[in-house]
Order: C-alpha cells, then sequence, then structure tokens
C-alpha cells in the first residue's frame, strides 16, 4: 500500500534547504504556473499536486512555521496546530484563485483586487530562422496556443441568454474569511470566494464552451516581422498578444525567442563573418585572386604572394548588417587555409622536387617572431 506521508516541502519545489523567500516565491509560481486550471483541465492528477505544492508553499513562506517544520517535521506542525488545511476549496481553479486572486500566479501575478481587472499572463514561443534571414529580415508565421476571451460568452462566463446573479456564498462580497488554527490561537484572514472567484457575481447557468470561465485555449497563428541583424538567444517583444485578461484587464505580452541556424559557410562573430578559403600552396606562394562567400554571392579576394596559413583577409562591410543602425554592416574575415596537394602525378612530384631544391633561406626569412608564428597558428 503506499505510503500517504506527506513529502518534504523543499523536495516538493525543488530548492535548496536554504532557500531564501524570493527563491521559495519563485519556485512555488513556477509549479502553480504548470497547474494553471485554464490549461491543465484535463490532468486528473492535477488538483493533488497543486494542493501538495501549495500546502509546501504555506509551510516554507511562513518562518514561523518553517522553523517549526526544519526542527520536528511534519508531526511538529500538526502536534503545533499548525498544518495547512485546504478543505473549504473544491477544484484546482478554486485552489489556484485562493492562492493568486482569480487569474494570478503567472497570469495576473500577486496581489490582484478580487474582481477587478486582471492582466494577462505572458506567452513565450521559439522561432527558427536562417542566417540569410536573419541578415536580410524576414516575416515569419507563428502558432502557438494561447488564452483567449471565450467567443461563446464573450468573457463573462454565463451561457448566452442566462442571468448572472449575486453569488450565495459570500453574499456579493467577493471574498470570505478563513480561519486558522496557531499556537498562539486563531488566526483570521480573507480569502477569495471559492465560488464566485471574487466577482461576487456567478453566472447561473455556467457557458458549455469554457465551463464559466470566461477564458478558453485557442491555437493562434500570426506573422511576426524578424529584423535585420538580430542575433541567435535574441528576444522579439510584442506587446498585448500574449494571455487575454480578465474583467477588462489588458492582455500579457508574446516574446519571440529567436533561434538563428549555424550556417555551414560562416561562423558569426558579434556583427561580423568568419570564412575560410582554401588556397592551393603554389598559389599561396604566387599570389591569387579568388572567390570567397559572402551574403550577397561570391566576392573577390586578393591573395598576396607569400600568404601564410592562418591569414585574415578582411573584407569591409561585408558582415552582419548592424541591428537597428539602418546602412551599417560588419566585416566578412576570410581565414586564409593553406592547402597542401596530394596525390601528385609523376610529373607534378619532379616538379615540386624541382622547386625544393631551388628554394633557400632567403625564401624561408621572416620578420614575424617565434610567438606570433605560435599566435597565428593556432588561432590566437
Amino acid at each position: 500500500m503506499a505510503s500517504t506521508r506527506p513529502r518534504d516541502p523543499y523536495e516538493v519545489l525543488g530548492i535548496a534547504r536554504d532557500a531564501d523567500e524570493t527563491q521559495i516565491k519563485k519556485a512555488f509560481r513556477k509549479l502553480a504556473r504548470e497547474l494553471h486550471p485554464d490549461v491543465n483541465a484535463h490532468d486528473p492528477d492535477a488538483e493533488e499536486k497543486f494542493k501538495e505544492a501549495a500546502e509546501a508553499y504555506e509551510i516554507l513562506s511562513d518562518p514561523e512555521r518553517r522553523s517549526t517544520y526544519d526542527r520536528y517535521g511534519h508531526d511538529g506542525l500538526r502536534s503545533g496546530g499548525m498544518g495547512p488545511n485546504f478543505e473549504g476549496f473544491g477544484s484546482i481553479s478554486d485552489l489556484f484563485e485562493a492562492f493568486f486572486g482569480r487569474g494570478g500566479g503567472g497570469f495576473g501575478g500577486f496581489g490582484a483586487r478580487p474582481g477587478g481587472p486582471v492582466q494577462g499572463g505572458d506567452v513565450a514561443v521559439n522561432a527558427e530562422v536562417t542566417l540569410a534571414q536573419a541578415a536580410a529580415g524576414a516575416s515569419i508565421e507563428l502558432s502557438f496556443e494561447g488564452i483567449d476571451t471565450c467567443e461563446r460568452c464573450n468573457g463573462n462566463g454565463a451561457e448566452p441568454g442566462t442571468p448572472i446573479v449575486t453569488c450565495e456564498r459570500c453574499g456579493g462580497v467577493g471574498v470570505l474569511q478563513a480561519v486558522t488554527r496557531s499556537p498562539f490561537g486563531q488566526v483570521v484572514r480573507q480569502v477569495t470566494c471559492d465560488v464566485c472567484g471574487g466577482d461576487g457575481k456567478v453566472a447561473q447557468t455556467p457557458c458549455e464552451r469554457c465551463e464559466g470561465r470566461g477564458r478558453e485555449v485557442r491555437r493562434r497563428t500570426l506573422k511576426v516581422d524578424i529584423p535585420p541583424g538580430i542575433g541567435d538567444a535574441q528576444r522579439i517583444r510584442l506587446s498585448g498578444r500574449g494571455h487575454a485578461g480578465e474583467h477588462g484587464g489588458p492582455p500579457g505580452d508574446l516574446y519571440v525567442l529567436v533561434h538563428v541556424l549555424d550556417d555551414e559557410r560562416f561562423v558569426r562573430d558579434g556583427d561580423d563573418l568568419v570564412t575560410v578559403l582554401d588556397v592551393p600552396a603554389p598559389l599561396a606562394a604566387l599570389g591569387a585572386t579568388l572567390e570567397a562567400p559572402s551574403l550577397d554571392g561570391p566576392v573577390e579576394v586578393e591573395v598576396d604572394a607569400g600568404t601564410q596559413p592562418g591569414t585574415v583577409i578582411t573584407l569591409r562591410g561585408q558582415g552582419m548588417p548592424v541591428l537597428r543602425r539602418t546602412g551599417r554592416r560588419g566585416d566578412l574575415r576570410v581565414v586564409v587555409n593553406v592547402v597542401i596537394p596530394r596525390r601528385l602525378s609523376k610529373d607534378q612530384r619532379e616538379l615540386v622536387r624541382r622547386l625544393a631544391e631551388s628554394i633557400g633561406p632567403e625564401n624561408l626569412r621572416s620578420d614575424e617572431s617565434m610567438l606570433g608564428k605560435l599566435r597565428r597558428l593556432v588561432g590566437g
């Protein structure tokens, strides 16, 4: 038979035993957001998971309860009359709204006035673009799930044509008084009404589509403009495109996290691009005009006679556009890779042998120091 002994609240919230108040609140908000009734209505275990998280938060957010638990565990809390009590709440939606206020906990926040306007939560989505799209700018289509005002009831939670009446449980006030026990006696506090969620009114016949919540999850599709020069892991904020608010509250924001895909031709370094140009050893010795890739197509590169491996040739203004700086671009850095020919024919070997015999110290002399050579060869 499975044990019914409550879990360690630190383990439930996934925090260290020395976590401070901010870390405790952050961990609980993260768990609560995952269990929000608007997006988690079909999980049969959601209510128990949230209740467990709420109990852990109740213990650790109260310095006195936390100290008692750290010393004596759950038995100490029960014997001192400090155990959490959620018997007065019916569903996960009730539990959630009792803690945060209707629509809270990342979808409206702490401290929302019961029945007042509540801002919708923010939405984060990922977008992948190619390096070429990041350079030129692009308009991409994104699809994601968001919480919108119910189209059937227009957000009031009532089946069309049916009345909205005063809540009988709270008498239209929107709050209830909850009594808890402590070693110093009874403590009375106000909590959001678990029936009306702080509105003071309830739908006589809840909307069939949203089950009286006034909001529903819908898939949205929209186009997002990617500005030229955007970098990997940068965000685009679209104000008012997040989850819908409640009671006339404004919607949240949409954050698009941009991932720039790797390009086999270039490595990006800020606004500069770095590419490699393979140059046969004879051409590196003689000098040549060769083609290197760029964002605008092949570009000519002058390889001077005697160019050494690892030499960097900089082409000004051939790199990435500078974000929000019209007309400004970084540079294209071309790294010379001197390629030694392989699988030579008999005639080629004879030519190379004759060249090698003709090379003297004056052909190998360099003003570069040993340290300079090492730095160039290892890319420093």
